[in-house]
């Protein structure tokens, strides 16, 4: 694995790390479908399915990752999320949200992580 793909793994262990602090039940990390692409994290927040995009980046190199969640990218999410709910039995009562985790990770000590629901 490479160094962006080391960090990038870094980054969705300490999103799903907040995300069951925050009582979310992760069911599952880089989940596949066949039609291209790939969720980060697909969790159970009560009785509504969140597909979560995370974003991971060191402080000062790039764009705060919250900025990352462009219209196509959203896009892809919602049919993503489709097709999660396709192959798991379709919507649950609570319906189908999109939030984003963004990591950034600083020269020196604890990365910072901030959970935003609901982005797309």
């Amino acid at each position: 694995m490479n160094a962006t793909g080391a960090l990038g793994r870094y980054g969705e262990k300490l999103a799903a790390r907040r995300l069951g602090e925050a009582g979310m039940a992760v069911l599952a990390r880089n989940w596949r479908c066949g039609r291209g692409g790939e969720i980060d994290i697909v969790a159970r927040d009560g009785d509504a399915v969140v597909v979560c995009e995370v974003k991971t980046r060191r402080a000062g190199a790039f764009q705060h990752p919250l900025a990352a969640v462009t219209p196509a990218k959203a896009d892809r999410l919602r049919r993503l999320a489709a097709c999660w709910l396709d192959r798991h039995g379709g919507p649950p009562p609570g319906g189908v949200r999109i939030d984003l985790v963004g990591v950034v990770l600083p020269r020196r000590g604890a990365p910072v992580v901030q959970h935003v629901r609901g982005v797309a």
